[in-house]
């Protein structure tokens, strides 16, 4: 089979899929990389010990998306031309995972979506990631929800029951394992609480991404607490948020944490502000209550369980709800101690005993995750 990814997100939530792939006698997984995020995943595939068999290398500076996708499309379907798979496994929603499923459509190849049905209801936001998801749930033949409200997405969608698996979510595989390793290093200088920021969604550049600045200027006068930021490599990211928080004296801007040393500087941190899906799925297994930084979201799990607030991006709503989490312990010991919605860490297991199952080298059928959740 080939694996498609691209990006960090789907190395850090494919690698533990890939484990254990690579640890059956029934499959010989072919990693595929886009090269979608270049800087950002050479290193992160290293970590994870993932071995990638092709590279594409189709990222260019300040690349539009119509161009990455034609890009993408042509390159892969080149790709299973030649590799000829008998399922393509795509990650999630991004550009490289819609471009993995059309790719795969194209050469009549079976797809198999890992984080499948995710939705945040609105077609635009976030862009392009919720008509990603739409269109490949369109041409996947197994879908592997993370959560019950995302199989009923699907079903509700017209995908039929007995093609969809709740298998809870493979960033929890991914977490425990790099947990159990302990080879982070975390990023705060410590003596105070921490805040970690992460910031890069297209629908938060520009004026939006200016007023979070501003606002986590006015926390960081706060003499208990220390601002970290690790920056994505985004010119449009860093174009805003280098001038406007380097060189204060409790604001930290670092370039993109290794993945272990991310995992040791989320857990030494007080409080989470992100517009990031996988930090909202991480955080809670940390007891870290998070901010989401976004008017819409696709894990609303997360914020019906209570680990969560959706507080959008006006400065005035972010900097009162951080404020209120930084003043008020009982508010505080709430939301920490809210239930992670996403699954049991066996979520990979699952998801390869159902291929197992569905090519015929497996007799008995794997049990969907048996899991109750707030949302």
């Amino acid at each position: 089979m080939a694996v498609v990814l691209g990006t960090r997100p789907e190395a850090i939530k494919l690698a533990p899929v890939v484990r254990a792939l690579e640890d059956s006698p029934l499959f010989a997984p072919v990693l595929v990389n886009t090269g979608q995020h270049r800087e950002m995943l050479e290193q992160m595939l290293r970590r994870l010990g993932l071995t990638v068999r092709h590279d594409l290398a189709v990222m260019r500076q300040r690349q539009q998306l119509s161009a990455l996708t034609a890009r993408l499309v042509g390159g892969l379907g080149e790709l299973i031309r030649e590799e000829r798979p008998d399922l393509v496994m795509v990650q999630g929603d991004t550009s490289s995972t819609l471009c993995g499923a059309l790719a795969a459509f194209y050469e009549h190849v079976p797809v198999a979506h890992v984080e499948a049905g995710l939705r945040s209801g609105v077609i635009d936001d976030p862009f392009p990631e919720e008509l990603n998801r739409r269109l490949v749930t369109r041409m996947a033949r197994w879908h592997f929800a993370p959560t019950p409200r995302a199989a009923a997405a699907l079903t509700d969608e017209g995908v039929p029951a007995s093609a969809v698996m709740v298998t809870g979510n493979t960033v929890i595989d991914n977490l425990l394992w790099a947990r159990g390793r302990a080879d982070g290093r975390s990023a705060f200088r410590g003596g105070r609480r921490g805040l970690l920021v992460t910031l890069h969604r297209r629908e938060n550049q520009g004026a939006p991404m200016r007023a979070l600045a501003d606002t986590l200027l006015r926390l960081a006068r706060r003499p208990d607490v220390e601002v970290l930021v690790p920056l994505h490599k985004s010119p449009a990211v860093r174009d805003v948020l280098l001038p406007a928080l380097g060189g204060h004296p409790r604001i930290t801007l670092t370039e993109p944490l290794d993945y272990f040393d991310f995992i040791a500087t989320l857990a030494a941190s007080f409080l989470v502000l992100t517009d990031s899906g996988g930090v909202q799925e991480e955080a809670p297994s940390f007891d870290r209550p998070v901010l989401v930084l976004r008017d819409t979201t696709e894990r609303p799990e997360v914020v019906r369980a209570g680990a969560a607030q959706l507080v959008g991006t006006d400065p005035g709503t972010v900097y009162a709800a951080a404020t209120a989490l930084l003043d008020d312990p009982v508010l505080y010991g709430r939301m920490a101690a809210a239930r992670n919605p996403f699954g049991d860490g066996r979520a990979s297991e699952r998801i390869a005993g159902a291929l197992a199952h569905a090519f015929g080298r497996a007799t008995a059928p794997v049990r969907a995750l048996d899991i109750v959740t707030a949302g």
